[in-house]
């Protein structure tokens, strides 16, 4: 055994027969509803037990993978795994990985630019007035820090708004994930407080920019736009980030 399998934590049997389920789904290409093989037919293709093959098949149901049914016509089918589910599952991941604003912004500074000058002629007024409805839930500047936490978690949801709007699942998942990501990491290390009216001022005046642009189709003039946005939010949030750790010491 090499010490680089020996540092590996040993899966369990459950696990591994799992993994070995959804290995033969996607070998199958079988699709949301399709019904999978019952309990006895599992047991002989993987040569598992019953409590194996059905603790195997909990794991898979914990994860939004298959549905079971019961009743006539019951038993276990493909399900799907929604994106506010594959978003809440890596948020848990990343929770215990220290995030900080400047990894988020690193991703933020790439993506969402081009999100943005994608989308540039693109979107239907119902489209572009959600996003204006977005914005005007923050009119004037916070008082008070739960008014700049709410603000904060509203200005967030424009860029996860834009991000659903892409016609690319992938980076609408992506752009999506990181706005949520950001939105915990702002309320659980309170970097509203205290209130920042710079942060506002300039974030309400890119966001209003950015609807004219995509609204007129200037794609360039988005994606500039875009990047000094959140060129300007990393540096404001960085600095918030290290006060809040200041105020943390000094107590």
């Amino acid at each position: 055994m090499t010490a680089a399998s020996a540092d590996k934590p040993r899966r369990s049997r459950p696990v591994r027969v799992a993994d070995a389920i959804k290995d033969w789904v996607v070998e199958r290409n079988l699709q949301k509803g399709d019904r999978l093989p019952s309990e006895a037919e599992l047991m002989e293709r993987f040569g598992m037990a019953k409590g194996t093959i059905r603790e195997a098949m909990r794991i898979l149901e914990a994860q939004g993978l298959i549905e079971t049914r019961t009743g006539p016509g019951g038993g276990s089918f493909i399900g799907e795994v929604t994106a506010d589910r594959a978003k809440a599952l890596l948020a848990n991941y990343f929770y215990f990985n220290e995030l900080s604003v400047a990894d988020i912004y690193q991703l933020r500074r790439v993506l969402e630019p081009e999100l943005a000058a994608s989308l540039a002629g693109k979107l239907s007024d119902d489209q572009l007035a959600a996003l204006e409805a977005v914005v005007a839930q923050y009119p004037e500047p916070a008082k008070t820090a739960e008014e700049e936490r709410d603000q904060h978690v509203a200005s967030l949801a424009f860029h996860r708004r834009l991000a659903n709007f892409s016609t690319n699942p992938l980076l609408a998942f992506v752009v999506s994930f990181m706005g949520r990501i950001l939105t915990d990491l702002t309320v659980y290390r309170q970097l509203y407080d205290p209130p920042n009216p710079e942060l506002y001022e300039k974030g309400l005046a890119y966001q209003t920019d950015l609807i004219a642009a995509l609204r007129d189709g200037r794609a360039e003039d988005a994606r500039a736009i875009m990047r000094a946005h959140m060129e300007t939010a990393e540096a404001l949030m960085q600095r918030q980030e290290a006060q809040v750790l200041r105020r943390f010491i000094a107590e």
